[in-house]
């Protein structure tokens, strides 16, 4: 017995060295940077906007309002995380200056500032309030500073990209580390400068955009992602509605974003099969119609299966989504807005409290290789780090899954494994009835994360037909709910 077993040892040696020494697939360029596929894993993040919008009832301040206004009573943003982490929002990106030019930390740069507030009778920081309370409820933080300042005299000429670059670097290094710095796209106009009262129209080239990204990269170690309409790290879908395009690329030319020009809204919504950039997209809308609190809003908070429509328009469709909750006047998260919030996270637990795969049987059209290092088991093993694998030159093929009973299914939900690249260009997916396979749905890409909402079905088979890709298939996950 002993000598068979050594005779067989070189054999079965050779075979599991086949079986690791298979290469992996080539890689589909551009690709994601280590930040952007940690910031793609998040699918939800909030925003705050908080500021003396919030006690004018405007959403765009002229900036000659007096500090005098912002006086939040009971401000905590202790709430505000533990509201938005219960709803299971990963990170809090905070209006630290919004257009009006008023900074929410006591900035040395300016007086227009929380210093010169009622609030804790000038000695208030709000960016320290909520850098504190994401760090100890483990929420990131992110920030916004808009680069528009309609309070700023010196908005409009050189002098202020020093004074934006200054505030920027005070936020960037008193704060402690940012997992995400929001660049805004408003670029000038009406405003109060200083007392000038007047339109000031800037060129496309005034921000010096390189220079400022190479400045707050600088600044901390952290491998934050930077967000503006084209990236570098993240770009804007395009909306304010909270849905991404059905077809839905990860690539981009930048150029094609930095200005906008007629045509681009649709261009950024779908981004580009063949662009030259990893520049994912990011879906911000508000929970109200405003971005800031307004009583009269009260009424108008989106309700819980509203949110849940721009959950599965957004992170259904490989976005990001960045949901905006504004404090009240008190500074308290509204329990208008909590109760929507409560019922949005009730319902996606109903809808995805549990993955009908778990011990399915798998059968793929064929495996990379013939190797186990790809075959259609890393399909199932809850693992987005393994993927199944066709050769090189097969750009289709399917996914066939045997539930152990009949199930009721109504989401198929599907991940590539996007380390190589985006491929996914059309799929469609079958449910078997009787002895019929019957067509359910098709769609294009699939992304980080694709969910596909069917009519509810009650079957033990469905299967995905991958139509067309740009290079041999790599995907990682397939949950059935």
């Amino acid at each position: 017995m002993r000598t068979l077993f050594y005779c067989l040892l070189p054999l079965l040696s050779s075979s599991l060295f086949a079986q690791v020494n298979i290469p992996s697939p080539k890689p589909v360029f551009p690709l994601p940077t280590p930040r952007q596929l940690n910031w793609m894993s998040m699918e939800m993040k909030a925003f705050v906007h908080f500021s003396t919008n919030t006690f004018t009832d405007l959403e765009w301040g002229y900036g000659d309002e007096p500090e005098s206004v912002f006086d939040p009573t009971e401000s905590n943003p202790e709430q505000w995380v533990r509201v938005l982490k219960e709803t299971g929002f990963k990170e809090l990106i905070f209006t630290c200056k919004h257009h009006d030019g008023f900074c929410l930390w006591p900035s040395a740069y300016t007086d227009h500032s929380i210093k010169n507030s009622p609030y804790k009778n000038g000695h208030g920081d709000l960016v320290y309030e909520v850098s504190e309370a994401c760090k100890k409820n483990g929420v990131l933080f992110g920030i916004y500073l808009s680069p528009w300042d309609r309070n700023s005299a010196m908005y409009g000429k050189s002098s202020y990209i020093t004074y934006y670059r200054d505030q920027l670097t005070e936020l960037i290094t008193q704060y402690g580390p940012i997992s995400e710095l929001w660049f805004d796209g408003a670029n000038g106009g009406t405003g109060y400068y200083g007392g000038a009262n007047e339109t000031r129209h800037i060129e496309k080239d005034y921000y010096d955009w390189v220079n400022t990204v190479k400045l707050a990269r600088s600044l901390q170690k952290s491998d934050f992602v930077i967000f503006s309409d084209a990236g570098p790290d993240v770009r804007w879908v395009g909306n304010e509605q909270g849905y991404a395009g059905e077809t839905n690329w990860y690539p981009m030319d930048p150029d094609s974003c930095y200005i906008r020009r007629p045509g681009f809204e649709k261009i950024i919504v779908s981004g580009m099969e063949n662009g030259s950039r990893w520049i994912p997209s990011e879906v911000d809308v508000s929970i109200r119609p405003g971005w800031f609190y307004h009583e009269n809003e009260d009424s108008l908070v989106k309700s819980p299966e509203r949110l849940f429509e721009i959950y599965l328009q957004s992170v259904g469709r490989g976005a990001v989504l960045l949901l905006n909750v504004p404090p009240d006047r008190r500074g308290l998260v509204n329990e208008h807005d909590i109760k929507s919030l409560a019922g949005f996270r009730k319902i996606l637990d109903h809808e995805f409290n549990k993955n009908l795969v778990i011990g399915a049987k798998v059968t793929v059209s064929s495996v990379r290789g013939n190797s186990e290092i790809y075959n259609g088991r890393q399909l199932i093993d809850n693992n987005h780090e393994t993927y199944w694998a066709t050769n090189d030159n097969v750009t289709s093929g399917n996914i066939e899954i045997e539930l152990k009973n009949k199930q009721i299914i109504k989401y198929v939900v599907l991940h590539e494994y996007l380390n190589l690249g985006q491929r996914v260009k059309s799929f469609n997916i079958e449910v078997k009835k009787g002895n019929d396979w019957v067509q359910v749905a098709e769609a294009t890409t699939m992304g980080n994360k694709r969910i596909i909402r069917i009519d509810e079905v009650i079957t033990d088979k469905i299967r995905i037909n991958v139509t067309q890709a740009k290079s041999c298939l790599t995907i990682s996950e397939l949950e059935l709910f």
